[in-house]
């Protein structure tokens, strides 16, 4: 018969004679690692290497705001990368956001009232920009606006412009994870899309308020298409020509930022969807006269590409056209057997990117602001690195910097509320443990008198602390609320949802190697700069498992959404 396990010994398979789990063995070269162990003590002793490590630095660059750091998500060797290629809407071109918004909804509701005869009345909507954040997902079948989590539970939810009813949402998203393939839902996660979202929550709101009965698919699929049809035939971008300084954000570091990564060795390219006659009007407002080295904005990239159609860049097998770039809508001078420097190119794939420029997988890095056309194709039709611009960063970081103090005390509250839960449950237990002794036991008239003293004791001490766990949580739920209410009142911070990362969070996470605010972060390091990401770590190892201590830093490994569906 087995030995019965004692709990307070550990289980057998650990380090013993016989262990149950397989081997715990002595390593194969102990010798190598004892020297490798007094090398390492040396290296750590050696105070000429000290006193070089720990000198103060001559102030190289000015102390970068936390808002225009670089982040990084997988260890990424600038050394190794030889090309860089570009985005340019919301990436080298970063927009001033409400007003962009406010003129794409105003336009695309025009269009919605002239051309698919929805009743003049949606014209007097008005664009609420609070309303709307990337990473919401809109649920056609059933009219709703929805906020995931990354494990794709939904924490938020609304029905027009008002909160779903919590039994509504219980009743349709509780025991289900959206699954965002399928086409009952749309899942919006990029600048451009904010206004499609905007419009579907106002236009159910009216029209439902009025006593009309809509077809939320039918509408989605309206306003989706009358939005393309803005973008698509230029109306919206020849409106923004006439004014480009009241919607692009003219940033003064971007041709420094992109020289130095020149100056660095590295080549650059543009990958652009936007036609050639508004690439061209945007990137001269943008780069022109910055740098005297380079006289036109063509001069700092080796390759420039319009009209790429991403995502099917990454997936199709278009050719490249040369342009004629004397021409302002740039006419095609026939498929391009090579990429020169010079030259503009429109249409095009990977594949016969990689093979004209001789330069592929992880030795390029794009840069881009979509997270299914610029990144998340990316990685899963080839090896390029990639780094996402998110401009909303700079805000969200900024905003949780004003409530330091807050979130402090929040977190001062959380790990209360943790203690006191635990403890709550440590004294029900020896109740229970002292109540059946009282009940079962035969006890004589002193011990029972004492065991009720305890019990009393005990009873006095669960009452306090499940008061004070009471306290703590509503302390701990007003504030969490408070904060997050005071980034956005309908959908709190962008990469958050709950106390998880929110499903857009959880996607950048997964597929870009590095993320940041703008391109010029990048004048702030070195273009050999090596980004190393912290080391993931599971719970019991931050819970003190000695495995989180083999390496702090992450690795250069495939990135955690290679791969998936």
């Amino acid at each position: 018969m087995a030995p019965t396990l004692s709990p307070f010994r550990p289980i057998p398979g650990g380090p013993s004679p016989d262990p149950l789990h397989g081997s715990f063995r002595s390593p194969l070269n102990r010798a190598r690692a004892e020297a490798a162990e007094q090398q390492a003590q040396q290296l750590l002793d050696d105070e000429a290497l000290t006193r070089l490590l720990t000198a103060p630095r001559e102030p190289s660059r000015d102390i970068v705001p936390r808002a225009r750091e670089v982040f990084v998500n997988r260890n990424l060797r600038m050394s190794g990368v030889e090309l860089i290629g570009f985005d340019m809407d919301y990436t080298l071109a970063i927009y001033h956001m409400r007003r962009l918004e406010q003129l794409s909804f105003d336009m695309t509701l025009a269009k919605l009232i002239s051309e698919y005869h929805y009743p003049a009345v949606v014209g007097h909507l008005l664009y609420d920009h609070h309303f709307v954040m990337r990473g919401l997902a809109v649920d056609r079948l059933n009219g709703n606006i929805l906020k995931m989590d990354r494990f794709g539970h939904v924490g938020r939810a609304y029905h027009g412009l008002r909160p779903l009813k919590s039994e509504v949402q219980r009743e349709l998203y509780r025991n289900k994870r959206v699954r965002l393939r399928n086409p009952q839902f749309a899942w919006n996660d990029t600048l451009f899309a904010l206004p499609e979202t905007c419009l579907f929550a106002g236009i159910i709101e009216l029209l439902e308020s009025l006593g009309q009965t809509v077809d939320y698919g039918k509408l989605y699929d309206n306003i989706r298409d009358a939005i393309d049809t803005v973008h698509r035939d230029n109306s919206l971008k020849r409106e923004v020509r006439k004014d480009l300084g009241r919607y692009v954000f003219l940033d003064p570091e971007l041709g420094p930022a992109l020289h130095k990564l020149r100056s660095g060795g590295k080549r650059l390219f543009l990958l652009t969807n936007s036609a050639w006659d508004y690439t061209d009007a945007v990137m001269k407002y943008l780069l022109d006269g910055q740098l005297a080295e380079y006289p036109s904005w063509r001069n700092y990239f080796d390759v420039v590409v319009t009209a790429a159609g991403k995502p099917g860049f990454f997936t199709e097998g278009r050719p490249f056209l040369e342009l004629d770039t004397s021409t302002e809508e740039g006419r095609s001078l026939g498929e391009a057997t090579s990429l020169d420097r010079g030259k503009v190119y429109s249409g095009g794939n990977l594949a016969r990117f990689e093979e004209l420029t001789g330069y592929r997988g992880e030795h390029i890095l794009y840069v881009g602001d979509h997270i299914y056309g610029d990144i998340l194709k990316s990685k899963k039709s080839s090896l390029w690195r990639t780094c996402m611009v998110v401009q909303e960063i700079e805000d969200e970081i900024t905003y949780t910097a004003t409530r330091q103090n807050e979130i402090g005390t929040l977190t001062q509250m959380e790990i209360l509320r943790e203690r006191l839960d635990d403890e709550v449950n440590h004294h029900k237990t020896l109740l229970n443990v002292l109540e059946r002794r009282l009940e079962r036991e035969p006890l004589s008239p002193s011990e029972r008198e004492s065991l009720d003293e305890q019990r009393r004791q005990l009873k006095s001490e669960l009452d306090r602390m499940r008061r004070a766990l009471k306290e703590a949580t509503h302390i701990a739920d007003t504030l969490e609320e408070d904060v997050e209410e005071g980034f956005n009142p309908y959908w709190g911070l962008l990469f958050k949802e709950g106390s998880e990362n929110s499903r857009f969070g959880y996607q950048v996470e997964q597929y870009a190697c590095l993320y940041t605010s703008r391109v010029s972060n990048f004048l702030h390091h070195s273009p050999m700069q090596y980004y190393r990401s912290p080391r993931d770590q599971m719970p019991h190892e931050q819970a003190g498992a000695l495995s989180a201590r083999l390496s702090p830093m992450g690795s250069e490994g495939p990135p955690k959404g290679a791969g998936k569906d």
